[in-house]
């Protein structure tokens, strides 16, 4: 199992989630709700890596390596200690001055063995 790169992303960070839930409308107006599967609360990660041209290169070259195997990757959020499963489906490299790039990921969390 491949884990990302060790570089911190730029603050703000955005974290997201969506319930899997189920909702069961009845006609007087009673609304039944239940979580649908295990892990029924997956998170999302919108980031942003401020780095050096090289440390871009890695972190696309490792963002590409994922792409190609259709693996996921170990990744620790800021917000916590413990590292989790994560998919990358979309990212961004913007080169914006001399030999710096700001690259956005999306990190999707993903419930494997």
């Amino acid at each position: 199992m491949a884990t990302f790169p060790s570089y911190d992303p730029v603050y703000s960070a955005n974290k997201s989630s969506e319930p899997r839930t189920r909702i069961v409308q009845f006609g007087d107006g009673y609304q039944q709700r239940l979580t649908f599967g295990l892990n029924q609360n997956p998170k999302e990660w919108q980031l942003t890596f401020d780095v050096t041209d090289d440390d871009a290169d890695i972190i696309e070259a490792f963002l590409d390596a994922r792409a190609i195997d259709s693996a996921s990757f170990d990744w620790t959020p800021p917000d916590t200690v413990t590292s989790y499963k994560w998919i990358c489906p979309s990212w961004n490299r913007e080169l914006y001055v001399s030999k710096r790039s700001k690259i956005t990921v999306t990190f999707q969390q993903v419930f494997e063995p």
